[in-house]
């Protein structure tokens, strides 16, 4: 072999490599941003540790993510990392939660207009629930979540509602999944979440008085159905403790039954 034929070999290895290099950074980023769109808000020490990529290598993979748009800081003090609505509205049109979002809306709208409290819209996802909407209130104290946050089912009136028009058996098996806890409060253990979604069966939709996920906020949550009254998503009232008054449970949990009622006819019938 002359030494032209060993550059030219050496010059091809060179390529391969760096064609190598160029693919794993890519399935990298791709990594990083399948785990930020699972867990966010999420910081780099804890995508470290759950894609198993070096900090400094996940730094680049979210600052380049960042440019192109796909994510954002969301937590400016803790460093922590989310989905900007880019992304967040690309997964919607994939999965046709688009369609939900524009048959809830008005909807959504009339329900914190009657009750003047925030009103969440949210999908089931396996055993998550992710909120893809928002109408917020017009009060200075109010509830208010990012579009895109995940939450295990058990840890949302939301959630519950749509577990509680399961099969027993369905319901039991999402239980199982390894959920995780929020703030400083842990989720209900299995038996009395069993209980929980019994009551809601029994009443109709779920009440939550800031014991499972958010400290001061009070929600009711009934859930939507489809076509085949399997139910896919769910509508919330999200109220501050400081001004919830447990009188009015009843007549806000009619209207949030009658709007869940609603968008369930409006998607059955697109």
């Amino acid at each position: 072999m002359d030494t032209d034929e060993r550059a030219g070999d050496a010059a091809d290895k060179d390529r391969q490599n760096s064609g190598i290099r160029s693919m794993n950074s890519v399935l990298s980023t791709l990594r990083v941003f399948e785990e930020v769109a699972a867990r966010q808000p999420i910081g780099v020490s804890e995508l470290s540790r759950a894609t198993g990529i070096p900090k400094s290598s996940v730094q680049r993979c979210l600052v380049t993510l960042q440019q192109a748009g796909w994510l954002r800081v969301v937590d400016v003090e803790h460093a922590r990392w989310g989905l900007t609505m880019k992304a967040l509205m690309l997964g919607l049109r994939g999965a046709g939660e688009k369609d939900l979002r524009e048959a809830a809306g008005p909807v959504t709208k009339r329900l914190a207009a009657e009750t003047g409290e925030t009103v969440l819209l949210g999908l089931r996802d396996h055993a998550e629930y992710l909120i893809i909407a928002q109408e917020e209130s017009n009060q200075v104290v109010r509830v208010f979540m990012d579009i895109g946050t995940r939450i295990p089912l058990a840890a949302s009136t939301g959630g519950v509602s749509i577990l509680a028009r399961l099969d027993a058996d369905e319901a039991d098996e999402l239980l199982r999944s390894d959920l995780k806890s929020f703030a400083d409060k842990p989720l209900l253990a299995p038996d009395e979440m069993r209980q929980e979604i019994a009551r809601t069966a029994e009443r109709g939709y779920a009440l939550d008085m800031s014991s499972w996920f958010r400290p001061h906020v009070a929600s009711i949550g009934a859930a939507i159905s489809n076509a085949t009254g399997r139910p896919i998503a769910a509508v919330t009232l999200a109220i501050p403790t400081m001004r919830y008054d447990r009188k009015r449970e009843k007549s806000l949990a009619r209207l949030v039954v009658a709007a869940a009622d609603e968008i369930s006819e409006l998607v059955s019938s697109a």
